[in-house]
């Protein structure tokens, strides 16, 4: 089996949060810092996100950070959720919410031209810090 893996990328540099949604750099953008413009042209290219989220809760009750894709880089699409239940299935605006000081890894299907990732805090945003790296990879 082939496995595509390109470098770590940083969309969020470890930054205290605050208490609306912030956006990180955009993979794919032509304007971004988080890569060469080669790298940048091919994110479509992938079908694999990982995100390495590291938090430090601080006097927060939560972080949470939200992953959106586009076609174009200008309407964004935010990742979404389903639940099945007796043969109906509901889906939802995904957000995805910490609670504990770590280090995580999150893995999202895609296969999108451009995607961007936005983190707040929810409570009192002292001494709180989240840092956001991606990963792209085929599979």
């Amino acid at each position: 089996m082939f496995v595509d893996y390109k470098q770590p990328a940083t969309i969020r540099t470890s930054a205290v949060l605050t208490d609306a949604y912030v956006a990180g750099n955009v993979l794919g953008a032509e304007t971004s810092t988080v890569a060469s413009p080669a790298e940048i042209a091919k994110v479509n290219e992938y079908n694999q996100l990982i995100l390495y989220v590291t938090f430090t809760k601080g006097s927060l009750t939560s972080a949470e950070f939200k992953v959106e894709f586009s076609p174009d880089n200008s309407t964004f699409y935010q990742e979404s959720a389903m639940l099945i239940a007796g043969g109906t299935v509901t889906d939802s605006i995904a957000e995805h919410s910490v609670t504990a000081t770590g280090n995580y890894r999150i893995c999202i299907p895609m296969n999108d031209r451009y995607v961007r990732v936005s983190a707040k805090g929810t409570g009192t945003v002292t001494n709180s810090l989240m840092g956001i790296t991606a990963v792209l990879g085929v599979n």
